[in-house]
């Protein structure tokens, strides 16, 4: 558990970035800190492996200060992802990756060894490893800092904006292997962000910060969009977070129609489009699986020409439909 007990960060300057704060991150969660610019979430982040050193309070880690330790050998036993991933650029993507194991004394095979297994964990492939980061896209490289952050086995990593600096589909790919790689190492990690809707997904626990580094909430996802603590929070959450809480709510509980004949099949059974009198198919819209969340499912109906969701099973193939009344009915029951 990482605590933050009435921690302040003041500059020469007078300005306040984080104004005593107290608050517990609890281990092998996602904590995400989330706020406006100006509200000290990168600092408060930075303030836990030292790269900024608070100005008053205390902070700790399983309850030990960490300013009872040298500063670099807290950060070498603590996973740090950024924004561009700022990886070496004359280094290979396998070198990258094992700059910590080597810099706390492996050698070099087992470095090496290590490195290759978190290229394939991270999803890349192994042919990718004696390439320079200028090489690879955008996407590739925050899974290459991703890597790089796990090489060493940190019991915490810590990650600031990582996947702001790419496209969205490729952010949607990144936020899925995130919440992937969680479930199979559960780290304890913090994450800082300005989208709302990353925080809502990703974390297990949300920490609201307004300007001057004041506290607003700190609450899991669904508890924050059910009951914001005060205006702030409302306004900052959004005036449609009650379609943000469908994240929340299983797709399974939908009662799925029968398939409609002038929806076009594939030879697997997969949709692939609307008839509608003419030669050419309008798209099926998005898709939902019935392990999805409801928000999935009503955003497949508000996506589809015709107002039909259409779920499909992990093989891709068309298993039933629903429309608003369908989702209506769940919301109501």
């Amino acid at each position: 558990m990482i605590e933050f007990e009435d921690v302040t960060k003041q500059y020469p300057d007078g300005t306040v970035a984080v104004d005593t704060l107290s608050l517990r991150i609890p281990s092998n969660q996602i904590t995400v800190f989330v706020g406006p610019s100006g509200c000290g979430k990168t600092t408060s982040l930075r303030m836990i492996n030292r790269t900024i050193e608070r100005t008053s309070g205390t902070i700790s880690i399983d309850g030990t200060d960490i300013n009872s330790q040298d500063a670099v050998t807290l950060r070498r036993g603590i996973g740090y992802v950024i924004q561009n991933a700022g990886l070496f650029p004359h280094r290979t993507v396998v070198d990258n990756i094992a700059t910590v194991p080597r810099l706390l004394g492996w050698d070099k095979r087992k470095a090496r060894d290590t490195a290759m297994e978190l290229l394939e964990r991270v999803g890349l492939d192994l042919k990718m490893a004696e390439r320079y980061p200028a090489q690879l896209s955008g996407g590739q490289q925050q899974r290459v800092g991703v890597a790089r952050a796990l090489a060493a086995d940190p019991a915490i990593m810590l990650m600031d904006e990582p996947f702001s600096a790419v496209d969205p589909i490729v952010r949607h790919q990144l936020q899925e292997e995130l919440l992937r790689l969680q479930r199979d190492i559960g780290k304890t990690i913090v994450f800082v962000t300005h989208d709302i809707d990353e925080a809502i997904k990703l974390g297990d626990n949300v920490a609201v910060l307004q300007v001057g580094g004041k506290l607003a909430q700190f609450a899991p996802p669904a508890e924050l969009l059910a009951n914001p603590a005060d205006d702030f929070v409302r306004g900052f959450v959004g005036q449609d977070r009650g379609y943000r809480a469908l994240t929340f709510l299983p797709a399974d509980q939908l009662e799925l129609g029968p398939l409609p004949e002038n929806l076009a099949l594939g030879s697997g059974g997969e949709p692939l489009g609307w008839r509608d009198g003419t030669m050419e198919l309008l798209p099926v819209g998005a898709t939902f699986r019935r392990d999805d969340s409801l928000r999935l499912a009503l955003d497949a109906v508000l996506t589809s020409p015709k107002g039909l969701g259409v779920c499909v099973d992990d093989a891709g193939k068309a298993v039933g439909v629903v429309d608003q009344t369908a989702v209506a009915g769940v919301l109501a029951s």
